[in-house]
């Protein structure tokens, strides 16, 4: 396309663009509409033709995207860690995709280049580094696997070059910690069992004499303890372990220190809610993800470490690269510090959001979602027909609808699916121990009072409509 045909396409994008974000303030809205794979399959077209279908064809197969996509831009969008649009971060996700930027070198990627390493250098202070160094990755499960393939590298500097038999080593977590462990337990070569799930409190957060009882378990069956990854903000309940004690015993017992905050980790710009993260300046290495509580444009995250000659070795394969990396830029390119080769400029949307509204404006949205998550708890708490399932402290509200004589896990679920087939309201429904909950996160700029009162009348319909349709026995 060039020219005119260039640029009615181009009016057609921004108009379709511009909808869908106006389409947020919407009343009575579905956030999707609802069918199952099959159904879907069958009413889209699929298929990937011989001959082109010509450019009139993107701007019907971007309409027939967004009439089926789930709108993740509604305020009624509660479901995942995650949720809206942020401004600032679409127009840098744009630039990125239009420039197309790959993150290995200063001279393919050099304004990009010194944008990342400031964002690096920002969070590093923020958290509480004074040295060391870091890279934006995929996401908390790629910062997970970064921070135990360090953890690794520490104990055995030769483990990337002679190998890793990783049957005698063990990393710790919590009971409660992310999914992704597990794979970075296959993927370092310690194998699933490897990874002990340490006991959590009422609360959620790991036990630190639990933990020291684990360690002590595993040294006398004569396996090396190696890595403790905490969990700051876990997926269910938002719980924070506490980081300050398991520092002092991973630092007596020689044993790296990682602390997953993809979810939490926005907590350390409001002196109301860094406390959560107490101890975190004493971590060997952290995640954190902006595309969660922050909001910028999946995909935005970032592995930080105290120990940037760790972080170094774990990824001195790109030395071999001599086609793409050069002593005379050893000290700027960023892909000394990465796994990955070829990596989408992601720093940038997160750069132009931050330099839009500084430290102080995400103080005011961390402590805003957490009023915010203050409301609804109140809601559910004032609430006869509902209890909430666990204590909270961030922006995770753990609650499930109660009913004499009904088993409440199949009740519950059962108000969670005719939820999501109303399309309206989309919550997650999560397990805490052995109970079905219904988990509404509040990490949505357009999220208020209104909306939260909606979504609590919503459930209370679906809970009485059940109720009264089925017996008890149900």
């Amino acid at each position: 396309m060039r020219g005119t045909e260039l640029t009615q396409f181009l009016d057609g994008l921004i108009e379709r663009i511009d909808s869908y974000i106006q389409s947020s303030d919407e009343p009575d809205q579905k956030t999707v509409d609802f069918l199952n794979a099959e159904s879907r399959r069958k009413v889209t077209d699929l298929s990937l033709p011989l001959e082109g279908n010509g450019s009139q064809s993107i701007l019907d197969d971007i309409d027939s995207f967004l009439r089926q996509c789930v709108k993740t831009n509604r305020p009624e969008f509660m479901n995942p860690l995650w949720g809206g649009l942020n401004i600032a971060g679409f127009a840098g996700e744009v630039i990125s995709a239009l420039t197309n930027q790959s993150m290995y070198t200063y001279e393919l990627s050099p304004i990009a280049t010194l944008i990342e390493k400031a964002i690096i250098e920002r969070m590093m202070e923020i958290v509480g580094y004074g040295d060391g160094f870091g890279t934006l990755t995929t996401g908390g499960s790629n910062g997970n696997m970064l921070g135990m393939l360090c953890a690794r590298q520490s104990i055995n500097p030769l483990s990337s070059l002679d190998g890793f038999d990783g049957s005698k080593h063990v990393a710790f977590v919590s009971a409660e910690a992310h999914y992704s462990t597990l794979m970075s337990a296959n993927v370092i070569g310690i194998g699933h069992q490897n990874l002990v799930k340490v006991s959590c409190d009422s609360r959620g957060r790991m036990k630190p004499q639990s933990l020291l009882e684990e360690i002590n378990r595993v040294i006398g069956s004569d396996r090396i303890p190696f890595c403790i990854i905490a969990t700051s903000g876990t997926t269910v309940r938002g719980s924070f372990d506490p980081i300050r004690e398991l520092a002092t015993i991973a630092h007596d017992n020689n044993i790296w220190l990682h602390v997953d905050a993809a979810w939490g980790g926005s907590c350390l710009f409001s002196k109301r809610h860094r406390y959560l993260m107490d101890g975190i300046e004493l971590a060997d290495s952290v995640c954190w993800d902006a595309h969660k509580m922050m909001g910028l444009p999946l995909i935005c995250s970032v592995f930080l470490t105290k120990h940037k000659s760790i972080l170094r070795a774990v990824c001195a394969h790109g030395d071999a690269a001599h086609y793409l990396f050069h002593e005379d830029s050893k000290d700027v390119d960023l892909g000394r510090y990465s796994l990955q080769c070829g990596r989408r400029n992601d720093s940038l949307k997160l750069w132009i959001a931050w330099r839009e509204i500084g430290d102080a404006g995400w103080a005011r949205m961390v402590e805003k979602y957490c009023e915010l998550s203050d409301y609804l708890e109140n809601l559910v708490i004032e609430n006869e027909h509902l209890s909430m399932m666990s204590e909270r402290k961030w922006s995770n509200i753990c609650f499930r609808f109660e009913a004499d004589g009904y088993d409440l896990n199949e009740l519950n679920t059962e108000i969670r699916n005719r939820m999501m087939r109303e399309g309206i309201h989309l919550v997650s429904r999560s397990n805490i121990g052995d109970d079905i909950v219904i988990r509404a996160v509040v990490a949505n700029p357009l999220i208020d009072e209104e909306v939260l009162r909606s979504l609590i009348a919503s459930v209370e319909r679906h809970g009485k409509e059940i109720i009264n349709q089925i017996p008890s026995e149900f």
